[in-house]
């Protein structure tokens, strides 16, 4: 018996001192790729790379029951500017390690070596799922079309992340 499709509620963060919504094609990628896979994105907002403001735009959505899904793109480099995997790691209850692995090994075959520079990272909060995905279009179309749209489809096979949803908050329900 085949699963029906699920769609799920995502919001995109771009983080960066200098775009505008106009010219931010990371987040239009992702606004793109999301909608075509039929997901909704029920919020986007642009964010400057400022640790705390970060880390609460992450925690504002996380405590929305009408977000499943934060993916943000950019500030995830090695500069002194580039704070949003800290950001992130301010906010995750569990870390998804193999994320930033696969995200890894996804890149290399793109762009060589030099996906050693990405600090891409995935975790929990509140039942909400938080990825971290460097600011290039090229990135955030790695990152969703190898490993993205088959996690977030409740229909891939053998375990996806859409299948475990309803159980990532389940320690805050425990009395």
């Amino acid at each position: 018996m085949s699963k029906e499709f699920i769609p799920v509620r995502i919001a995109v963060l771009t983080v960066s001192d200098t775009r505008e919504l106009s010219q931010d094609r990371s987040g239009q990628v992702l606004v793109e790729r999301i909608e075509a896979a039929g997901h909704t994105v029920v919020d986007r907002k642009i964010i400057r790379d400022e640790r705390a403001e970060i880390a609460q735009q992450l925690r504002n959505w996380c405590a929305l029951d009408s977000v499943d899904v934060v993916i943000s793109t950019g500030g995830t480099g090695l500069t002194g500017r580039d704070v949003t995997v800290e950001a992130h790691r301010d906010v995750y209850e569990k870390e998804i390690d193999a994320f930033g692995t696969v995200f890894t090994i996804v890149s290399m075959q793109k762009i060589g070596t030099s996906a050693v520079q990405s600090r891409a990272t995935g975790g929990v909060a509140n039942g909400t799922y938080l990825f971290a995905l460097p600011g290039s279009p090229g990135a955030c179309k790695d990152a969703w079309d190898e490993i993205l749209v088959k996690q977030l489809d409740y229909r891939h096979k053998p375990c996806n992340f859409v299948e475990i949803m309803p159980r990532l908050d389940e320690h805050l329900r425990r009395k």
